[in-house]
């Protein structure tokens, strides 16, 4: 048995914005922390409200982007060991005990751990399509790991070795279709940013063959035909998402919305 007093203390974050509809179930999944850190972005609705049923440790900010606003927490959490987790994702009864399993013998060559996500869409578990390896560092050591500079889809870069976490989180990331396609179309102006220093002059091969390959490789190379019509729609709105990012980085670069 595992008694917390033996435990590298753990500082959970939790980044929201308008999250009402998630916050508590997600807080309950790490309400094996010793600190809950909540980093709002100034919420409308009763993220707050809820949140302050569960921690007194609750941080606003202005948004910026994703990156921006966990690099800037991580330095504010209490002890060594974080676990950062999305408001969108919950921490299985597997993935706690194993978490648990690491911080009461941490590893001394390991300063982060990949966690794999078993992700949902639309009401369904998505097995394919592109989502299948699907994973995130988010245990790792606050003084040894920080995210990329980047707009959209940052990752942890930790100074030293990652391991990995047999357990995975549960992620549903969906709530409607237009909220989806709204939160596509924020990213990928963002993406536009990221990719303006990458990307020389723009010609069809990237508004029409990357779209279309995007499309083949989920829906046919990495089997999004088994997943049904969820893994159509996921492989259509990759390619959509492909597109709308050099749309924007056309726009972005004459100055236009």
């Amino acid at each position: 048995m595992l008694f917390k007093e033996f435990m590298e203390k753990l500082t959970a974050i939790i980044p929201t914005g308008n999250e009402e509809h998630n916050i508590r179930e997600v807080l309950e999944s790490v309400s094996f922390a010793d600190e809950i850190m909540v980093v709002d972005s100034f919420s409308t609705d009763n993220t707050i409200a809820i949140a302050k049923e569960y921690t007194d440790v609750i941080l606003q900010r202005e948004y910026k982007y994703s990156a921006s606003q966990k690099n800037w927490a991580i330095p504010q959490a209490s002890h060594q060991w974080i676990l950062l987790v999305d408001a969108d994702e919950r921490v299985t009864p597997e993935l706690k005990k194993e978490i648990k399993a690491v911080l009461a013998n941490p590893p001394m060559d390991k300063v982060a751990f990949w966690i794999y996500r078993m992700n949902h869409f639309m009401g369904k578990r998505v097995r394919y399509s592109g989502w299948q390896n699907d994973k995130v560092i988010r245990l790792f050591k606050r003084d040894f790991c920080v995210y990329e500079d980047k707009m959209v889809h940052a990752e942890i870069k930790a100074n030293g070795p990652v391991g990995f976490l047999k357990s995975k989180f549960y992620h549903n990331t969906y709530i409607s279709l237009d909220h989806h396609i709204q939160k596509m179309n924020r990213y990928a102006a963002w993406q536009a940013r990221d990719y303006d220093e990458k990307v020389n002059r723009l010609n069809p091969f990237h508004l029409i063959i990357k779209p279309f390959w995007g499309f083949f490789k989920h829906y046919v190379i990495q089997m999004g035909f088994r997943d049904g019509i969820v893994g159509l729609i996921i492989s259509y709105l990759h390619a959509y998402s492909i597109w709308m990012r050099y749309a924007k980085l056309w726009l972005y670069r004459r100055g236009l919305k």
